[in-house]
């Protein structure tokens, strides 16, 4: 089976959906399917205005030459979107070319404001979901906002497959080596969010609420990994806030080096508005190590058990605050959470994908 491959391509800026692409690619290739990366997305940093530009191109021109030229030579073509409008052009796109050329079209939805997005651009998505042979969502939040906009339209090719972690990457390893690996204290409780710093991610919320675990516990620090445009707005919150030596910034971390962070925190924090699901959780439960989460979308269709993790309702800086608390004091089964994730690594997910490309296969 040959398959072409759409999507972005994993740099420090970039989310979930580039980690999906990627290590989809990767695993469907250990299964003995040829992939090739279209990249819609630059694979290193470029100003502004360059990288906007690229990013334009690659996912109309370039996409649409690609093809025209070489579809053909394809089993399927399966392109990974997210949005708002920008990200899932490519699906628009893919769908044109598919009318136009008749080759098998497989689509990947990874945005999480449903509800917004369909309301504003449903004919484009009906567009795209009418075209396409397959149509899959990481979760069953995405399942639901799609059918209440549109009914029970194309509703049969709608699929649930989630994202995943790596397994060779994500797994328990000794706390006190990770900690000294990464010169971090071993006198403290470690908290850890990794998560580009956008408005959406609400790292306001986080810090709003190590106020008030720091007035109650002097053994906390808060680390904090990712990049983005709110990063200056974080710092003078955390300075106004007199909290610098309790939560730190520490920027973008290459994807290899991040599994020393998760084994070396005590809990792992996601406070987001929305979250389709949330790749980071999952890579933190697969080192057995607990999430507080906000009710987003994706998180409490991976928390469903307080075995698990802790969840509280989004923009709530106090109730978040409490289950942190909570999370610190209470005595975890490291084990249990790490074999309740097993269920999540990117083997069992590729397999999945083949299984449906193979259904894909015999729509006629």
């Amino acid at each position: 089976m040959r398959v072409l491959m759409v999507g972005t391509v994993r740099t420090k800026k970039s989310g979930g959906m580039a980690t999906h692409t990627e290590e989809l690619i990767s695993h469907l290739r250990e299964l003995g399917i040829y992939v090739e990366h279209y990249k819609t997305a630059p694979s290193r940093e470029y100003p502004p205005i360059i990288d906007k530009t690229t990013r334009l191109y690659t996912r109309t021109i370039g996409l649409s030459l690609k093809l025209i030229k070489d579809s053909k030579k394809f089993d399927i073509v399966h392109i990974q979107v997210s949005g708002p409008m920008g990200g899932f052009i490519p699906a628009v796109i893919g769908a044109f070319w598919k009318k136009m050329l008749r080759f098998k079209l497989v689509v990947t939805f990874h945005y999480g404001q449903n509800e917004k997005f369909l309301a504003r651009y449903k004919r484009f998505f009906k567009f795209v979901l009418y075209n396409a042979e397959m149509f899959f969502v990481v979760s069953q939040r995405q399942c639901q906002d799609i059918t209440r906009i549109l009914g029970d339209y194309e509703l049969q090719k709608i699929v649930l497959i989630p994202n995943g972690f790596n397994s060779k990457l994500f797994y328990p390893q000794d706390q006190d080596v990770c900690r000294e690996r990464l010169g971090l204290p071993q006198d403290k409780k470690i908290i850890l969010n990794v998560a580009n710093l956008f408005p959406v991610k609400r790292h306001v919320d986080l810090i709003n609420a190590m106020k008030i675990v720091t007035s109650q516990r002097d053994d906390v620090i808060c680390y904090i990994i990712g990049e983005g445009p709110e990063r200056k707005r974080l710092e003078n919150l955390i300075k106004t806030n007199n909290l610098e030596t309790t939560i730190k910034l520490v920027g973008s971390k290459p994807h290899e080096e991040i599994p020393l962070w998760m084994n070396a925190a005590d809990i792992f924090v996601l406070p987001s508005l929305s979250e389709s699901f949330g790749i980071v959780q999952i890579e933190a439960m697969a080192c057995g190590v607990p999430v507080v989460a906000t009710i987003n979308g994706g998180s409490e269709e991976i928390i469903t058990s307080e075995d698990y993790g802790l969840l509280c309702p989004p923009t709530n800086p106090e109730c978040l605050a409490e289950k942190i608390l909570i999370a610190l004091d209470k005595k975890w089964d490291k084990e249990k959470i790490r074999k309740y994730a097993e269920q999540f690594t990117w083997d069992k997910i590729a397999e999945q994908t083949v299984g449906m490309y193979n259904e894909t296969l015999k729509v006629k």
